[in-house]
């Protein structure tokens, strides 16, 4: 079984094909793990550099993602017995106040593909929900707003987590449309991504993983 026919289904698409790939290459005694790392993780990375380079868009990523998903779904408990270590535990949600999460989907889709373990907290998410979440061993906090007038959220978050005590103990990644560089480094987060591409690579930056 070769695995390149599941990396190269996951860059086009193919959900179908992924998981017969995915199901063919277990039956074929190949680790979980393998297939996660040079299968789906590696085809996610080549998705994200495609689109960085302008020759995918972001309908084609989330259709690459979904079918990358189609993997994961079988992959998992396969991966769960062998008792394999995620790159790191995400919590990600939009703002209070802002109701748009297509952004944040493909952001915890990509951040699945590239092998951390996602909890989606959802759209309209509240300061004590970031920080509940935060006290339940997450790693990295991520945050999207797509209206200016709830970037303020964002800011609020943070100061919450650090109230809580709990601001040394995890990573903050923002994002979303109106959300820069400056705005980050503003509010104390410790990562800035333009896109879903940068937030998995920002998101192995700030967890060394």
């Amino acid at each position: 079984m070769d695995l390149k026919v599941i990396y190269q289904s996951i860059v086009e698409g193919n959900a179908a094909e992924v998981e017969a790939g995915v199901r063919a290459a277990l039956a074929a005694g190949i680790p979980a793990d393998e297939i996660l790392n040079k299968g789906l993780i590696a085809a996610m990375d080549e998705v994200g550099r495609q689109y960085e380079e302008g020759d995918l868009f972001v309908p084609e990523m989330l259709i690459a993602a979904r079918a990358m998903q189609a993997g994961l779904k079988i992959l998992k408990p396969e991966l769960a017995k062998s008792d394999i270590k995620a790159a790191g535990k995400v919590a990600i949600g939009t703002v209070k106040g802002d109701l748009h999460d297509i952004g944040k989907n493909l952001v915890a889709m990509m951040l699945e593909g590239a092998g951390f373990e996602v909890h989606d907290l959802g759209v309209d998410v509240t300061p004590e929900a970031f920080v509940k979440a935060a006290q339940s061993g997450i790693q990295l906090i991520g945050m999207s707003a797509l209206l200016t007038t709830t970037m303020s959220n964002m800011e609020v978050t943070v100061q919450a987590l650090k109230n809580a005590g709990l601001r040394d103990s995890v990573k903050i990644m923002i994002g979303g449309a109106p959300v820069t560089q400056d705005y980050a480094t503003k509010i104390g987060a410790d990562g800035f991504a333009a896109d879903a591409s940068s937030a998995t690579r920002v998101a192995r930056q700030l967890l060394g993983a």
